[in-house]
């Protein structure tokens, strides 16, 4: 399980591990070195601040490195679900705000000599009954501004029930802008320390103390660019609908290969675009399977379905990589970028971007800057103060029900499931149950057996087995931990404690 932009970009510059930047101080440390942390910090850097990012794994190793790499305009039913939920006000700031984006990053790509690869985007239905999605979606895109049309070549070699079209979008490698990105921070005095996980902010009488496993770090001011933030003032966590996707990549025959960046807006859920492989072949990438995190069941099951509808529809023939991608939606279907409630206007954060995170990160770094440094952007101000209206305020009362049915389900569950032995559970799976007045989750991979709580180190959600990609996800906030304990991503900041082995 290893994405393709791994496989196929270049290494990341990253500080030496050594020194540590422990006790020293720094006018900004962002935490997080996916795309909105580290535009953020060549932002900062680029107005003479001096800046550390902290990344608690490596560079690109979390959303970023598993994304689709689409960087377009037309977002599948984006628009509209903001124009419902929030106006037409917003839905018109949301827009600027990610051609704002879109543009930035073309205009660094281009000065770098990296290559901006124009591909015309396309939103379709399977079934006919959905049609008016894309009518929706339409007059959402009028109403914002962006020129999108009823499509009658859809560049895809099967037929659909309907589409609509945006030229000349773009589709990148992220890795490669990562590293670029990374280069250019380091050039300018900048640091990126990998494996330094953020575990707290402190407020101090003279700024913050950002603390990380190995000491605290000093800052004027800290971003929190980790997904969600991973404090837990604002209960953002409260706010967001987490969801995981699959993203897989095939060789595919001459002539079969989509023109184009696809989406569709009905089941089953797909996301469609080329990208070349190790050698410099083309490659069709499907994207699917999208769930709420810690409750996707079987995840085998899902990715078979993909690789059954990928031969199908594309005529595939190898699958020769695949990978998964989180990200959160809020309920008022607008990203958030700004001041964290409770940080004293010192901590900010990032977050919320409906899985369109190559527009929505760089232009929440360009008004998180803005914000810091005193300036204004009228874009950034709206869809700041834009609130949930109606359908938000329904759909946050929906899924923390459902989170709390979680809780005493889930609970009840693992309480009532009594003690195994390792020899129970096969090559693959994991099973949580109850061992004395403990939740423990057992798995086997590889052949060891590990023992470890089965609760989450956020607010105490019984984790849930992933077999796909072989780890333990919260279904209730979306932190997910590797089967030894290791924390992977989410809101948590503590790995899970081992349990006792059995006798």
């Amino acid at each position: 399980m290893t994405a393709l932009w791994q496989l196929t970009g270049p290494s990341i510059p990253v500080s030496p591990p050594d020194p540590a930047p422990v006790e020293r101080r720094f006018d900004t440390v962002v935490a997080g070195a996916g795309l909105t942390g580290l535009v953020t910090a060549v932002l900062l850097a680029r107005a003479g601040q001096r800046v550390a990012v902290l990344e608690a794994r490596t560079v690109g190793a979390v959303t970023t490195g598993h994304t689709t790499g689409k960087l377009s305009l037309l977002q599948g039913s984006v628009l509209s679900d903001v124009r419902s939920h929030a106006g037409d006000e917003a839905v018109q700031a949301y827009a600027e705000a990610n051609r704002e984006g879109q543009a930035w990053l073309v205009r660094e790509l281009e000065r770098l000599g990296l290559p901006v690869e124009r591909q015309d985007a396309v939103t379709f239905v399977h079934d006919a009954g959905n049609r008016d999605a894309l009518e929706r979606e339409l007059a959402a895109c009028e109403v914002a501004g962006v020129p999108a049309s009823w499509a009658d070549d859809t560049g895809l070699p099967f037929e659909t029930a309907g589409a609509i079209g945006l030229a000349a979008q773009v589709q990148l490698q992220p890795v490669e802008v990562l590293a670029a990105l990374a280069a250019e921070l380091l050039e300018r005095g900048g640091e990126i320390h990998e494996h330094r996980r953020v575990r707290e902010v402190e407020t101090a009488s003279d700024g913050l103390r950002v603390q990380t496993e190995d000491g605290a770090v000093l800052a004027d001011r800290c971003v929190l660019a980790t997904g969600v933030p991973i404090l837990d003032r604002g209960l953002f966590f409260a706010r967001l609908a987490p969801s995981r996707s699959f993203v897989t990549a095939y060789e595919v025959a001459d002539g079969r290969a989509p023109r184009g960046m696809h989406v569709s807006i009905d089941a089953p859920d797909r996301s469609l675009r080329t990208a070349r492989g190790t050698r410099g072949e083309t490659l069709v990438l499907v994207g699917g399977g999208a769930h709420t995190t810690g409750r996707g069941g079987d995840t085998v099951r899902t990715l078979a379905e993909l690789d059954t509808w990928a031969r199908d529809r594309l005529g595939v023939g190898h699958r020769v990589a695949w990978w998964a991608a989180q990200d959160y939606e809020r309920h008022s279907s607008l990203p958030f970028a700004g001041p964290l409630p409770g940080g004293g206007g010192r901590i900010f954060t990032a977050t919320g971007y409906h899985k369109w995170g190559m527009t929505n990160a760089v232009a929440a770094g360009l008004s998180l800057v803005s914000q810091m440094l005193g300036g204004r952007l009228d874009w950034a101000e709206t869809l700041r103060n834009a609130g949930p209206g109606v359908a938000g305020v329904v759909d946050a009362v929906r899924t923390n029900a459902e989170v709390a049915a979680h809780v005493a389900s889930d609970w009840a569950q693992a309480m009532f499931t009594g003690p195994i032995s390792d020899d129970d559970v096969a090559e693959g799976e994991g099973v949580v149950v109850r061992e004395g007045a403990h939740p423990v989750a057992v798995s086997r991979v590889d052949g060891r057996v590990c023992r470890v709580s089965g609760v989450c180190t956020h607010l105490g959600g019984i984790l849930n087995w992933n077999p796909a990609e072989r780890s333990w996800d919260c279904p209730l906030h979306a932190s997910r931990f590797a089967p030894d304990g290791e924390l992977l991503e989410g809101p948590a900041v503590a790995n899970l404690t081992p349990a006792a082995p059995r006798p």
